[in-house]
């Protein structure tokens, strides 16, 4: 839906509003007219039914109001006195339309001083568990998001098994844009494994003002701008059409901002003629082919030496091919004196399955590639238009035609093209074995997600038992420089002291009623 159809939806809301509840507003005290001007009406609602005037703005927080438009329509009832089983019922049930029948048909005896406690045990659960799923999907929203490592694309940098804090207001939180879906999930609901949301309606694109635009080297979520999958990890063929905030989240480090001019060279990302230098957490991994004397590779070299457990096979006699090792360990081979040579993989040969798929390109070599930056037009023919035609008609909405070499956006003959949002360039530090910008182009904008800052938990899924929790990686930050350092022990030394305050004052308070 566009801004003027939603803004079209609200007004109706609104008529439909003070054509239901004038009477109401009018039985409590106020004027009819309060029902009828928007977002006041909301206000003055609050204070009908003793609730906290801050409530109205969680009516106006996509997702959180699904949530609050039931407890609402309940409290509103019951503070005129329809307060039984059915009534609540009767109220979620028709969406809120119980209301208006009350509204016209039934003598209104308004409860200005009713008790907002509830009368039964079920009642305290239900309205606590509401709360909870409030602040919790505020928090998920807008503030910080839980996310794990499922795919060894980042390896060494991120693990797979890592469990992240995703913050949502480094880059700004961006609003959900599907307001129809289940609070605190994704695109699936677990255990029913059954689709989240509805598709319709699309909130327009909106972001918060952030701390910081995403920066190169900076480890970035974001949706798979790409992905039609009908499952993660499902590749069978089923296709799924997925709104922007309910593709799937993919983590990856920026190595490309708007403006710049991107090559790959031997493996290597070069931006505008210049090496790109990686930060020193980075542990970037290349295939390599190892050839030896005759003599095997000791597994418990590789395992204990390297950290090397898979990833690898033995060509023959003499020669290994390893998926992915850091140069640090490459150079590690080098000094074992059953090595002869390491040879860093570069892909020699054409891929016509590498962006934007017109170039006798590969994942090792390609380029240059301008990133698109907001506000800047291009030139656009039959040689540039591969590049760009993604952004024009799927990320940008534009109807686009060629023929021949005319090319018609929209229906106008045109020889330019002005973006009308920043794109970035994504990659897997395994750069070998990581499906990113190289195969798919560029990550728009609107599909930033956040920025990782925070491992709280590492599992190893090739271990069990406690051996299974990596502890040195508990409790450290994803960004910054050095080696990472953890931060479990002061997390334990502050839960054992809030422990221990909270076991004296329960103490304290317990001597006092007792004296």
């Amino acid at each position: 839906m566009t801004l003027m159809q939603w803004l079209i939806f609200f007004l109706i809301v609104q008529i439909i509003h003070f054509a239901g509840t004038w009477r109401l507003y009018e039985g409590a005290g106020r004027k009819r007219w309060e029902a009828a001007v928007p977002i006041y009406n909301a206000i003055v609602l609050m204070k009908i039914i003793n609730r906290p005037t801050w409530w109205t703005i969680l009516l106006f927080v996509p997702i959180v109001n699904l949530v609050m438009f039931p407890v609402v329509w309940v409290e509103t009832l019951r503070s005129f006195g329809k307060n039984t089983t059915v009534d609540t019922i009767l109220g979620i049930a028709t969406l809120g339309l119980y209301i208006v029948y009350v509204n016209y048909t039934e003598p209104l005896n308004y409860i200005s001083d009713r008790s907002l406690q509830p009368n039964t045990k079920a009642g305290d659960t239900i309205s606590s568990l509401l709360f909870a799923i409030v602040v919790a999907t505020l928090v998920h929203g807008y503030v910080m998001q839980p996310f794990n490592i499922p795919t060894g694309s980042l390896e060494k940098t991120l693990l797979i098994g890592d469990f992240l804090f995703v913050s949502k207001f480094n880059y700004g939180a961006r609003t959900p844009m599907t307001p129809i879906a289940a609070p605190m999930v994704h695109d699936t609901l677990p255990i029913v494994n059954t689709k989240s949301y509805l598709s319709w309606p699309q909130l327009p694109y909106f972001r918060l003002p952030g701390t910081e635009a995403p920066e190169k080297n900076d480890i970035v979520v974001f949706n798979w701008p790409v992905d039609t999958v009908y499952k993660f990890f499902d590749r069978s063929g089923r296709r799924a059409y997925k709104p922007v905030d309910k593709k799937s989240n993919y983590v990856k480090r920026c190595v490309g901002t708007p403006g710049d001019s991107l090559s790959v060279i031997d493996g290597y990302v070069h931006i505008n003629g210049k090496k790109l230098i990686l930060s020193d957490r980075a542990r970037p991994q290349y295939a390599h082919i190892v050839i030896t004397n005759g003599t095997p590779l000791d597994p418990a070299y590789l395992l204990f030496e390297l950290g090397i457990t898979d990833g690898f096979r033995q060509v023959n006699a003499t020669a290994y091919e390893f998926q992915a090792i850091t140069e640090e360990a490459a150079e590690r081979l080098r000094n074992n004196p059953v090595v002869t040579s390491v040879e860093r993989y570069v892909m020699d040969t054409p891929d016509p399955r590498t962006f934007p798929y017109s170039k006798n390109w590969n994942i090792d070599n390609m380029g240059p590639i301008y990133i698109p930056k907001k506000d800047v037009t291009v030139d656009l023919n039959v040689e540039t238009l591969p590049f760009y035609k993604r952004i024009i008609q799927e990320y940008e909405q534009n109807e686009l035609i060629v023929n021949g070499n005319e090319i018609r956006i929209n229906g106008q003959p045109t020889t330019k093209y002005t973006f009308k949002q920043n794109y970035y360039w994504m990659m897997g530090d395994n750069r070998h074995n990581s499906e990113d910008s190289r195969n798919w182009g560029y990550v728009p904008e609107n599909h930033i997600v956040g920025k990782p800052v925070f491992i709280w938990l590492s599992l190893d899924p090739h271990k069990r038992g406690l051996d299974k929790i990596r502890w040195e990686r508990m409790f450290t930050t994803v960004g910054g420089d050095g080696e990472p350092v953890s931060y479990f022990k002061f997390f334990l030394i502050l839960l054992g002291a809030y422990f221990a305050i909270d076991f004296f004052i329960k103490r304290k308070k317990k001597a006092q009623q007792n004296s």
